[in-house]
């Protein structure tokens, strides 16, 4: 097989990207028709079809190794320039990240600030929930990802970054309207609660758990803001389910309460990498993982 000709993979990852051939031909000024040609000769090229033709287009499993591979090679091909060049004359390195909500809310925009002040990065951060968040960086679409899962990518490297400990907490005036006579499985089937999407089942599965609730039989508003779940919760619209460490203040203050106090939901996360990493984005990665260790000890969040 000839060497990749990286236009061409170039095309794809920017319909891939940008949602439509029309928008990855403004993208790359040229013409809408040059795309789609540039795409037929790669799939030619390998033997296989690489994008779905739906709207919006979708991407092979043999597509996504290669906009991993092209991402990576890019990135590479930043750092080495980057050697060369006097720093006056880097150019910016996009980066996405695969990241959960209540990481962003709490401690990652902590641990990525020195780093963003310093170094000429456009961040780009695709917020989904911690379960599926993994699935964002198969497809080619991150540098690098917090996830559940702590089993490596073909290619990648998994670090422990530590515990977050969920609690189950509402306003006292909620507690006093929905669990008059303490938190049961009558009052958890009335209550409203809060999840981030309609995919997010961590208050379903804890329901079932412990209180044998099956899934979808209680009300749930569906708000994607780790932060509106706080505000909500505040103002005594819902229960929900939400990270120790961001709402210690409310706890404090006794804003919000901890309603079942035996019981909590613990995750562990992990920092999702490529292996090959080197420059500035190898120095994202320590500084990640380093600030998310101090944070995260013991479960301390």
């Amino acid at each position: 097989m000839k060497p990749l000709d990286y236009k061409l993979v170039a095309a794809l990852a920017a319909v891939i990207r940008e949602g439509s051939f029309e928008r990855a031909a403004d993208k790359l000024c040229i013409t809408q028709s040059a795309v789609s040609q540039r795409i037929k000769q790669l799939e030619q090229i390998m033997a296989q079809p690489l994008l779905v033709r739906s709207q919006p287009p979708g991407i092979t499993d043999a597509g996504q190794q290669l906009l991993g591979l092209y991402q990576r090679v890019t990135m590479l091909e930043q750092d080495v320039l980057d050697s060369i060049c006097h720093q006056d004359d880097r150019q910016a390195v996009p980066v996405t990240l695969a990241v959960n909500a209540d990481s962003v809310a709490t401690w990652l925009i902590p641990a990525l600030s020195p780093l963003l002040r310093e170094e000429k990065i456009e961040l780009n951060l695709r917020v989904d929930d911690e379960a599926r968040s993994l699935e964002i960086m198969r497809r080619g679409e991150a540098a690098a990802a917090i996830s559940l899962d702590s089993h490596a990518l073909p290619g990648c490297q998994s670090e422990y970054l530590g515990e977050v400990h969920y609690l189950c907490v509402c306003s006292p005036d909620f507690a006093k309207r929905h669990f008059p006579q303490g938190v049961t499985r009558e009052a958890l089937s009335s209550a409203p609660a809060i999840a981030f999407d309609h995919r997010d089942d961590m208050h379903q599965n804890f329901l079932k758990e412990h209180f044998d609730l099956p899934h979808n039989e209680a009300p749930c508003h569906v708000v994607p803001s780790s932060e509106a779940f706080v505000t909500m919760a505040k103002a005594g619209i819902a229960y929900c389910m939400i990270s120790e460490f961001q709402i210690q203040q409310e706890l404090e203050k006794g804003e919000l309460i901890n309603i079942l106090p035996e019981l909590q939901d613990s995750r562990s996360l992990y920092w999702h990498h490529w292996v090959l990493e080197t420059g500035r984005i190898n120095a994202l990665t320590r500084q990640v993982t380093k600030y998310a260790r101090q944070i995260l000890h013991e479960g301390h969040i």
